[in-house]
């Protein structure tokens, strides 16, 4: 069968990439530049632990020495502090880390894998498609066509793929906008990143607004000011000016030596694309949706849609055309999408419209803090990661489900489990591999060898149970799960998020539970989609 090919080579289109060749699904990726990123240290991201644990997963090396991990974050307000978090077990730190760092990262993957080819200096100008696959069109040194089984556009916030298959980009443009620089110096808050809400020394006028202070390695920071709405040309005099400034004030004093290593403007648009999905062509991350106002993270939200559709396109790569399966990828990303957005749309107003009645309600300030430091920390209504509770694939009415403390359609908690080889390994270290994970919830077991307790118990009917399943599964073992008893049952979806815990075995629950989780009946007829392709598909 074709490849599936992959406009873009940014982090999420070699996320992708690896994540389907870790499922034995082969790929071109279309990179219309020369195959290396320039150093940006002003160009960042912030990842949460289930992003970090996902490109760690795939590349098998540790960010953690690239980027660096937050000690605690400080919110303060004038010269109060106002809120501060300390990070450790219960809440994990996030990772800051520069962009070129983790493109970086994933390249050096990729050199490794053998079914993942990267054609450089090609760029997309003509899309084919029909029932049977897909043919792209690239310019370039070594212009040609190129044949697959599915194209998916990781081609940015201009994307060609989305222009071609003539999908509407609807949103806000110049939502915010910053002025960011990187730079190496001394701060008084070793390894804490922070926001400042209307420092001292900027008491008055449209940019008082606020700074952000977020560590990198090697002593470099990166520091980003909200400018006053507007298209004002931000000057390197200005920029310098708000350095200096800026490490002044929070040295109450002169301003600490500092040496500026790169400088930029970032403009923050809101977007969602009409369609994912036009037949065998599919858009992911900026190409999809765009969002990063109030402290909220786009890039990472382009990692999870690889990783929500990585093992959707593998399972019809190798078994066949799931409609249902692969229209379930639109239906659940961007609806976690559309709600973020939603949700900034609603709190915009309240942060940035200034002054009136709501200065002089009392808390205001602090209420504002509180979303202002959720949408940095990947928490509350503005930061939290999406859910897939109304997803298409949930089953619905199996009588023997039970509430444990990951609701369903939430990513599942990072447990200690038994592989079936017997090794102790963590729950993560299995997702990504194109199987279902079954989790048997049964204390006591981790002190036996497994050879004492596999044929005990429900051990013997479960293991039957997960064999008769619609689809490849490992059934693992865990000592304990929050909120769940003793002989809870989970069934896991590749991508880690919850399809449903059963009390106990249930096989005919299980059964019913992965083939909603997996679309359902395969069904080999065209989707409406797939029929009127050739209407928006590019020509030769």
């Amino acid at each position: 069968m074709d490849p599936v090919i992959i406009t873009g080579a940014g982090p999420v289109g070699l996320t992708l990439a690896l994540a389907l060749a870790r499922q034995e699904v082969p790929c071109v990726v279309l990179d219309e530049g020369p195959g290396k990123d320039e150093p940006r240290p002003a160009r960042t991201v912030v990842l949460r632990e289930e992003a970090v644990a996902l490109v760690e997963r795939l590349t098998g090396a540790p960010l953690t020495g690239l980027g660096s991990r937050w000690a605690g974050w400080r919110s303060m307000r004038r010269k109060q502090v106002t809120r501060e978090v300390v990070f450790g077990d219960a809440e994990p730190a996030p990772l800051h880390i520069a962009q070129h760092e983790l493109t970086g990262v994933l390249r050096t993957a990729l050199t490794r894998e053998r079914l993942v080819r990267i054609a450089v200096d090609s760029r997309l100008d003509g899309i084919e498609q029909e029932r049977s696959g897909v043919t792209a069109h690239t310019r370039g040194p070594a212009g040609t066509w190129w044949r697959g089984s599915y194209l998916v556009g990781c081609d940015g916030p201009r994307s060609t793929v989305r222009k071609l298959q003539d999908i509407r980009f609807p949103g806000r443009t110049a939502v915010e906008r910053y002025a960011v620089a990187a730079l190496r110096t001394e701060l008084p808050w070793t390894d804490e990143a922070l926001l400042h809400r209307m420092p001292p020394w900027r008491t008055t006028g449209p940019s008082a607004g606020e700074v952000v202070g977020r560590p990198l390695p090697d002593g470099v920071w990166r520091l980003d000011w909200l400018l006053p709405p507007g298209k004002d040309l931000v000057t390197p005099e200005l920029l310098v000016n708000r350095v200096r400034e800026t490490l002044a004030g929070w040295a109450d004093g002169p301003t600490p030596a500092y040496e500026l290593l790169d400088t930029g403007v970032h403009t923050v648009h809101h977007r969602l694309a009409r369609r994912w999905r036009v037949g065998r062509v599919l858009l992911a991350g900026d190409a999809a949706h765009l969002l990063g106002a109030l402290g909220t993270q786009g890039l990472e939200e382009g990692l999870l849609d690889a990783d929500n559709l990585a093992w959707k396109l593998a399972l019809a790569w190798h078994h066949g055309p799931r409609e249902a399966l692969l229209d379930s990828y639109q239906q659940e990303r961007r609806a976690a999408i559309s709600a973020r957005l939603r949700a900034a749309d609603q709190v915009l107003p309240l942060l940035r419209g200034g002054g009136g009645l709501r200065s002089y309600v009392p808390g205001a300030a602090r209420g504002n803090d509180a979303l202002l430091t959720d949408g940095h920390l990947g928490r509350g209504t503005l930061g939290a990661p999406g859910t897939y509770a109304d997803s298409p694939l949930a089953p619905r009415n199996l009588a023997g489900e039970v509430s444990v403390g990951t609701p369903p359609g939430t990513p599942v908690t990072d447990v200690r489990v038994t592989a079936e080889d017997g090794t102790f390994v963590r729950l993560r270290d299995r997702l990504g591999r194109g199987a279902l994970l079954v989790v048997l919830i049964a204390p006591g077991t981790g002190v036996w060898d497994r050879k004492h307790w596999v044929t005990a118990g429900i051990m013997p009917r479960l293991a039957a149970a997960v064999t008769a399943l619609p689809h490849r599964a490992e059934l693992l073992v865990t000592e304990s799960y929050p909120g769940a008893a003793a002989h809870t049952v989970l069934l896991v979806r590749p991508d880690g998020h919850l399809v449903t815990a059963l009390n106990g075995v249930r096989p005919a629950d299980l059964y019913a539970a992965a083939e909603s989780a997996l679309g359902g009946a395969t069904s080999g007829a065209p989707t409406e989609a797939e029929e009127g392709a050739g209407a928006a598909a590019g020509s030769r």
